[in-house]
């Protein structure tokens, strides 16, 4: 009995080790900024780009915060420009965790921000740069 402990523990330890190992084999990339505000309004909290089996998802941390506007989408942006192209979805919340499947006909290594954008008037309202 006593040797039964002990070979499940030391199985409960091993097990501990390696799940999160196979999980960063598996591919699991995250990249991750912090957002700020644009055009005068006021966007902040964390995002994150993270790749998963089924594709990427943009994840807006419990503390994104946005000051409100017409019109806001999540987008991707390279360097400062905002690309079109890359529209995902009408934000969902003003604030709070949310996220959002990226199309696959997104190509995510091109970009190296996400954007959120006020299509009717063709104005950023915040950016985070992903790193």
């Amino acid at each position: 009995m006593k040797h039964m402990k002990l070979w499940l523990s030391a199985f409960a330890l091993l097990i501990a080790l390696v799940l999160p190992g196979q999980q960063l084999l598996a591919g699991e990339m995250k990249q991750s900024g912090e957002f700020k505000g644009l055009n005068n309004h006021i966007t902040t909290g964390m995002v994150e780009v993270v790749k998963t089996d089924a594709g990427y998802v943009i994840k807006l941390a419990d503390n994104f915060s946005f000051d409100g506007a017409p019109d806001p989408k999540v987008a991707f942006g390279t360097d400062g420009e905002y690309d079109a192209s890359t529209l995902i979805a009408p934000l969902k919340s003003n604030s709070g965790a949310q996220s959002y499947d990226v199309p696959a006909s997104i190509d995510v290594s091109k970009y190296n921000e996400v954007y959120i954008w006020c299509e009717k008037f063709s104005v950023g309202l915040g950016v985070a740069s992903i790193k």
